[in-house]
């Protein structure tokens, strides 16, 4: 008999309690589907759905995210996400894994795949390459002193701040649909409802590590990050929302560090391409994979 959702699992990585979804069917190939920033593994539980028939499907929630564990000192840097993702397609022998990731994912997705090339089937990466190298340019003419001083500022007003809470389901509900307007009331009352704790006194609060907010500002150079992206031997592709605020690749011109990628836009979506066009984006990906 199938199962009527998935099984919660975890693991440790970087002495951190890591949770993910399976949903079963172990004897077919893996699929990863990795979530974004300030998101959670059941996310992704549509497409999960729709493809578990065919695979196996794991969907891990990133450290300090959904069910997985803080980090003590509240550091995020993104190679840790790798480092992370590679303990979990090791633990569990995924290699050769396919990875469908969104937004920080998708960033994580792709690094890992550009170090270890013959480990990844496919992937699929939804505005997954982070800033534009517009946006990198600004960060890089910032001198150290305003780039280290934003974040200690920030990380000195995440460590003050106390979980927003909300009296009511419905007001997180209310600020979920406020995030993405694309969203419908079932979508939004699921993703709100894997989203939320219950505090002590009633109200609700998102689960994941308020020092999200505060990214760190060491990580490799521009130049060795697009130089994993021209590593990556696999079938690739980036899809993107032309209402969404992230820069398509094919008009940046990040598309030539790629080997193998092609790019899909999409209207009337925004940055959650797959929740925006769901049937349509669920179409292109069967096909892709």
């Amino acid at each position: 008999m199938d199962m009527i959702g998935p099984v919660s699992r975890s693991y440790i990585s970087q002495r951190t309690k890591l949770h993910y979804a399976d949903w079963g069917n172990p004897d077919a190939p893996p699929l990863i589907l990795l979530h974004g920033g300030r998101d959670h593994c059941r996310s992704w539980d549509w497409t999960a759905k729709e493809l578990r028939q065919d695979w196996h499907v794991i969907c891990p929630d990133l450290r300090g995210h959904g069910d997985s564990g803080w980090s003590r000192t509240g550091y995020y840097p993104v190679m840790g996400y790798v480092f992370d993702l590679a303990q979990l397609i090791e633990l569990n022998g995924l290699a050769p894994v396919t990875i469908v990731a969104h937004s920080l994912g998708g960033n994580v997705a792709l690094r890992f795949t550009g170090l270890y090339p013959d480990k990844v089937r496919k992937i699929v990466a939804i505005e997954g390459l982070g800033p534009s190298p517009e946006r990198q340019a600004e960060r890089e003419a910032r001198g150290p002193e305003e780039i280290w001083g934003d974040y200690f500022a920030k990380k000195r007003d995440a460590a003050a701040r106390q979980l927003r809470r909300y009296a009511t389901f419905e007001d997180a509900l209310k600020r979920m649909h406020e995030a993405n307007s694309y969203l419908s009331e079932s979508q939004a009352f699921h993703l709100t409802q894997h989203a939320v704790m219950r505090n002590e006194d009633g109200s609700f609060s998102w689960k994941f590590d308020p020092h999200l907010h505060a990214w760190p500002p060491e990580d490799m150079t521009y130049p060795h990050l697009e130089a994993l992206w021209n590593r990556i031997e696999c079938p690739t592709r980036l899809i993107y929302g032309n209402d969404s605020w992230a820069s398509n690749p094919e008009k940046d011109g990040r598309i030539a560090q790629f080997r193998n990628a092609t790019v899909t836009a999409y209207d009337n979506a925004g940055h959650w391409v797959h929740h925006d066009r769901f049937d349509d984006f669920l179409g292109e990906l069967r096909t892709f994979l």
